[in-house]
């Protein structure tokens, strides 16, 4: 590890572009009390960024904050090439299956989340929730299914992200494009 010489931090101003870029990104985020941000009307207030690299590991309050990665459908973490392999191939026993079929997306959204939060407080590895392929095409060709589209969405809020390693489209036997394999992380003992 490289030491680097005690002294005056060195920082910068965003520039302007930079400054409405991170206005753009941030633009849906809710702010947290007490935080103080320039109104968007204000000239641009000198922001300071420090040079000095981040710790290499954040206290574990921190680490429990960062947001996990997305998951799209076909997207596989943290499970070792063998259960991704089975999981893909739809040879993983399916513990329980929600059908959407009928709801609302109101009603699909709350029973989506009931169901994933009941499956893992049982213990559920595998589930199949099946979101139905949508009625007919949309001018580019592509499936129009509100569900099948809103799903994925869901499945990446809080708390759902949180108990889920991997999304995957389902096997035809299973229902195919209008099914996801949802496999849930392991409950933890004690």
């Amino acid at each position: 590890m490289v030491e680097r010489p005690a002294g005056p931090k060195r920082s910068r101003r965003l520039a302007a572009d930079d400054l409405r870029l991170w206005r753009h990104v941030t633009r849906d985020v809710t702010r947290l009390r007490g935080a103080e941000m320039p109104a968007p009307d204000e000239p641009a207030a000198p922001a300071l960024v420090t040079a000095d690299p981040p710790p290499r590991t954040a206290p574990a309050a921190a680490r429990r904050a960062t947001p996990l990665p997305t998951l799209e459908p076909g997207t596989i973490a943290d499970v070792d090439r063998a259960t991704g392999e089975r999981l893909r191939r739809g040879a993983l026993v399916i513990d329980g299956r929600l059908d959407l079929h009928g709801l609302t997306q109101d009603e699909a959204h709350q029973a989506l989340d009931r169901f994933l939060a009941g499956s893992a407080a049982r213990g559920r590895r595998c589930v199949l929730v099946i979101t139905g392929k949508g009625l007919g095409d949309g001018p580019d060709g592509a499936r129009r299914g509100v569900l099948r589209q809103a799903v994925p969405r869901w499945l990446n809020e809080t708390p759902n992200r949180a108990r889920i390693i991997a999304v995957m489209p389902a096997q035809p036997k299973h229902g195919g494009s209008g099914a996801l394999y949802v496999l849930l992380k392991r409950k933890r003992e004690g």
